[in-house]
């Protein structure tokens, strides 16, 4: 397994085109993957393809070479659809491709809403112009636009765009009734969407186009990613989380989350300690020695209740996180009301 011994990096992308046999597509990624020893997610649909894979260097070229001459991905996939970052092979427990309805999550057909209804998109410098824009006439509170990050709350928090409006939601399947039950707020504005790599934008900006209650709807290219290499201390600050072993990306050196238990600017997350919850936590190395390991009290109880009990019975996940969450805010914001600073 030498290929996988020498530093690496982890390659995110995504293409939306038509694929025929689904099955196909995945069958051969697969085996493509083996053969380069590369571990990762790969999503296969009828609608294209969804990918984030680590390896070795050399793996991750000869993927992206062989990739661009896939037939299926020829003239529409290119070198800089490849958002790439330091890791490798051991960023993820192991490779998973499989075939599915959508290659991202929105939970809604792919043919009610499709990816060719999409917003404008914006490359970086652009998306950067347009931030600092409205930036500045947000401070005189006069924007009609609305910076939206259609990312989860636990990936907001601890990486934003300064100004954002970033929905408390816990699903990227949630965010089509955040838009519904947010219709109001969104009405006449100018929306500049943003997400990791692009791909949510896609969708989520369709979905937003398709209730017709905006007035322009612009998504940046490549998503936070490829703006951070452009722009690595411009207006995104913080960490950018990457559903891997990393959790996260880093490019600046600001801190703009707390630990849970104390407060101290901390933005490294842990799995919640209680076995059967799947939150992330906020807990910085002076409360981990406390002893402070899990998401909330009720899971540190549930922790320290299975293990004197010791029985096989898993437990489900409940917790204070998720009971307290409603599962669709309701904005009660003006636009303006938005924190522009830090």
């Amino acid at each position: 397994h030498a290929v996988g011994s020498q530093v690496g990096e982890v390659l995110l992308y995504y293409c939306y085109c038509e694929v025929r046999d689904p099955e196909k597509l995945c069958a051969w990624q697969k085996a493509l993957c083996q053969h380069l020893h590369l571990t990762g997610k790969v999503r296969v649909a009828s609608e294209g393809i969804n990918g984030t894979v680590g390896g070795s260097k050399v793996a991750t070229s000869l993927y992206i070479k062989v990739m661009l001459s896939q037939p299926l991905f020829k003239n529409i996939l290119c070198q800089e659809d490849f958002k790439r970052s330091a890791g490798g092979a051991h960023c993820f427990p192991d490779l998973r491709v499989g075939v599915f309805k959508e290659i991202v999550p929105m939970g809604i057909d792919p043919k009610i809403v499709s990816y060719k209804e999409t917003g404008i998109h914006l490359s970086p410098q652009e998306f950067h112009r347009e931030v600092e824009q409205y930036l500045s006439q947000a401070t005189q509170g006069q924007s009609d636009t609305i910076l939206l990050d259609c990312r989860n709350f636990y990936e907001s928090k601890i990486g934003h765009f300064q100004g954002c409006l970033a929905p408390d939601i816990r699903k990227f399947s949630y965010f089509p009734s955040y838009v519904d039950e947010n219709l109001e707020l969104f009405k006449d504005k100018r929306v500049l969407m943003y997400c990791t790599g692009g791909i949510r934008c896609e969708r989520g900006s369709a979905y937003l186009r398709s209730k017709a209650v905006c007035r322009e709807v612009y998504q940046l290219k490549g998503g936070i990613h490829k703006y951070l290499e452009e722009f690595p201390d411009g207006f995104y600050r913080g960490k950018l989380f990457v559903f891997d072993d990393r959790y996260a990306i880093c490019s600046n050196e600001d801190i703009i989350s707390a630990c849970r238990y104390c407060g101290v600017l901390w933005d490294q997350y842990k799995l919640c300690s209680s076995q059967h919850c799947r939150q992330l936590v906020l807990t910085c190395p002076s409360c981990c020695n406390k002893g402070l390991t899990a998401c909330c009290p009720v899971c540190q109880e549930k922790a320290l209740k299975v293990t004197s009990r010791a029985s096989g019975r898993t437990l489900k996940e409940e917790c204070e996180c998720t009971r307290r969450r409603p599962r669709v805010p309701i904005e009660h914001v003006s636009p303006r009301m938005l924190d522009t600073g830090k």
